[in-house]
This record gives C-alpha cells, structure tokens and sequence, in this order.
C-alpha cells in the first residue's frame, strides 16, 4: 500500500508538472518493476529535475537510498571477509561485486535537491549539494572501480581481486571522507 501511494505521489508530482504522459510513464514503469516505491521517486527525480520534491517524497527517496547503502556495505563485508580468507569463496565474492556493480551508477541519482540533512535524517553532509560537481566525479570514480572489481572477480587471480577490492575502498573512502557523517 505505502509503494502504491509513493507511485501515486510521484504521479502527482509530475502531473502537477503539466507532465501528465511523464506521469502515466512513470505510474506505468514502476507497476512493471515490482518496486513501486524506488521506480516512481526515481521516474519523479529523473522527469521533474527542478521541481522541488514533497517532504514524502524526499523522504521515500532518502529511505531508498539508506538502504541501498546498507546493500552496498553488506556485499563489502562478505568481500572483504571472503578476500581475507586463504581459500575465499569466489562465488560469494563474485555475487557480492555484481550487487555493488549494479547499484554503482545509480548513486549519482540518489542526492536530488531537497533529499538533505534539513529534511530528515540522513549521514548525507549538506557538503553534497554544495559541491555537486566534486560529489558527481566521486561517484563516478565509485562507479568505475566497481566495475573494475566485478571484472576482477569474472577471472581465478585472488590477487586481482583483492587490488581491486582495494581501489574500490579507496573509492568509498575518497566520498565517505568529504560527505559523510563521521561515526565513532
């Protein structure tokens, strides 16, 4: 029901936008994707750019993006817990690097206007918005050491893997350093 009101809600948005075809896109793509919630807050973002998001939305948004955070740090964990092992297993290694592959490039659309540490809470620095275009090249360096790992990963070098895996930390760190709060 809550993913059904968020598609709703982002429908609204757009159809408040005079993009009514936007709309009935969006309503439509995140029926097929079985994630109403995530589909229809990122059709809204994508569709109305400028348009500031309701307090719903941004929140529906800023939950989305804890949790695909959370994805991302959980597959870190099994690799980095694996990649220390004297024989890891490279399945779990190999699944864990298309999970974070697959969510690399969708970070950049996760900080729209209006999704900050004046709407609700989030670890999120206000320093992302007023920096936009340092966040971009920190995300896109993000993206491509996680391809680099995945590709890593399609091959048997555990030493590949883990240079790699170190490159892709380093990725993480260069981010977190400058937009993250801090935790003890």
């Amino acid at each position: 029901m809550k993913s059904l009101f968020t598609a709703v809600a982002a429908a609204a948005l757009l159809a408040g936008c005079n993009q009514s075809d936007n709309a009935n896109e969006a309503l439509a793509d995140a029926n097929a994707s079985g994630n109403a919630a995530a589909a229809a807050v990122e059709n809204a973002v994508a569709a109305a750019p400028a348009t500031p998001l309701q307090k719903e939305q941004a929140l529906a948004l800023m939950k989305e993006r804890h949790e695909n955070y959370e994805k991302i740090g959980d597959a870190m964990k099994v690799i980095g817990r694996e990649l220390k092992s004297d024989s890891p297993d490279l399945a779990a290694v190999r699944t864990n690097a298309d999970a974070i592959a697959t969510l690399a490039p969708q970070v950049k659309g996760w900080f729209p206007q209006g999704t900050g540490p004046d709407v609700g809470k989030t670890e999120a620095l206000a320093a992302i918005w007023e920096k936009p275009e340092d966040f971009a090249a920190k995300a896109a360096e993000f993206e491509r050491a996680a391809a680099a790992f995945q590709a890593a990963t399609r091959g048997t070098d555990v030493a590949a893997m883990r240079a790699a895996q170190g490159n892709l930390g380093k990725s993480c760190k260069a981010c977190h350093d400058l937009y993250r709060e801090e935790h003890d």
